[in-house]
């Protein structure tokens, strides 16, 4: 069995926050997540699904449940704007980050990820991954392709060596 593959564009929502500046601090940091600043900061996700609902809309507050649900060694792809694509894996829960760099990037809502540690060559990413991010948006979202599950899985195992 395969783990599922997402993909995280690591855009924020919000206008006023520099493109590229969340997807940098996260592979900085080895997290993958999301905005949506919480005050005051959620002392759990209970917490934080509440807040969200009423801060912003249940909606958002399924969403981060949904976030919050995926299973640790889930494989993540994001990608720097117009830039290299770079593969990750999920290695913890969900944290709520109330740093004042994490609400600079509307990175708050985010999950330990081991990134690698240099970018994914364009000719080696999944047709299925760079067909998601063509399409635009800023959602993080699930690839449901049976063909990028599995060579997201052989380019993980293989540390980079297969491209």
């Amino acid at each position: 069995m395969t783990l599922p593959v997402y993909r995280a564009p690591l855009r924020s929502r919000r206008d006023d926050v520099p493109v590229g500046l969340a997807v940098d601090r996260a592979l900085t940091l080895g997290v993958c997540g999301f905005g949506g600043r919480l005050n005051p900061p959620p002392a759990d996700l209970a917490d934080a699904l509440t807040a969200t609902a009423l801060t912003y809309d249940v909606r958002t507050a399924r969403r981060l449940q949904r976030f919050a649900e995926i299973p640790v060694g889930a494989f993540m792809w994001t990608r720097e704007p117009d830039g290299p694509y770079y593969l990750g894996r999920l290695t913890g829960s969900w944290q709520y980050d109330a740093s004042p760099g994490a609400a600079a990037a509307d990175l708050v809502h985010v999950r330990a990820c081991d990134w690698s540690s240099s970018p994914v060559p364009e000719s080696a990413v999944p047709s299925g991954t760079a067909y998601t991010f063509s399409r635009g948006g800023r959602n993080l979202q699930r690839i449901h392709d049976e063909d990028t599950e599995a060579q997201t899985a052989e380019l993980w195992r293989s540390g980079g060596q297969a491209y």
